[in-house]
């Protein structure tokens, strides 16, 4: 498998790209973020490491140039700054794991196995998810409810496949933060409850029948109140 790491900072990509070929990945460094763009585009990659301050491109913007050109391709972004706000802009701009600077390698390496692991499981499975009125496009990344789709980011839509999958029992914001993030957020993080709400008004509002629900002190709960 070939990676991409997007990094301007010399030391530390060089290190990534160390440790990546000490686990049998072959990878590719770009210093800036026009670079970044111009060898995603001309390569075939199965993820791209994004450092978050890059010259040219920001790392936000790269982001979406990425998701918006090659959505199926995972990215990890890197930076120095974690505040929830932070780590809100990452994933709304399609980011599908984020990682703070300074990080041991081995984590870094963990959450690569992971996304690959997910990414490989998405694209052998169903190309379609139903249920009730609503209909999850897989290869597509399209979601539509009766006669309407429903734009979500790529962090939206992982989680309300992972709801979908998870039909009718009652999931923890805990369990949803290891599954589609494939992380622990700190506690008091409230990443989960934003993301909630914001399926929420996106999915729910319009319709009279609503999906998602809270179950206080335990979660949330997909499709049975």
């Amino acid at each position: 498998m070939k990676i991409l790491i997007v990094e301007d900072e010399p030391k530390v990509a060089e290190m990534i790209k160390a440790g990546l070929g000490e686990n049998d990945y072959q990878a590719d460094i770009a210093a800036d973020g026009f670079t970044g763009r111009e060898m995603a585009f001309s390569n075939e990659y199965s993820l791209i490491i994004l450092d978050l301050i890059l010259p040219n491109i920001g790392g936000i913007e790269l982001c979406r140039i990425f998701k918006a050109r090659i959505p199926g391709t995972p990215v990890i972004m890197l930076t120095a700054m974690g505040t929830t706000e932070d780590k809100l802009l990452g994933f709304e701009a399609g980011a599908d794991d984020y990682l703070v600077k300074p990080f041991e390698f081995r984590e870094l390496l963990a959450r690569i196995k992971a996304l690959l692991k997910r990414h490989a499981s998405n694209t052998t499975s169903a190309q379609k998810l139903v249920f009730e009125d609503l209909e999850l496009n897989l290869e597509k990344k399209i979601a539509i409810r009766g006669k309407y789709r429903i734009d979500l980011t790529a962090k939206e839509f992982d989680l309300l496949e992972f709801f979908i999958r998870n039909k009718g029992r009652v999931i923890s914001r805990m369990e949803i933060s290891e599954k589609v993030w494939d992380v622990n957020f700190d506690t008091g993080t409230n990443v989960v409850d934003v993301y909630v709400n914001i399926l929420r008004k996106k999915i729910d509002k319009e319709f009279e029948n609503k999906l998602i629900h809270t179950r206080i002190g335990m979660g949330y709960i997909f499709g049975d109140k």
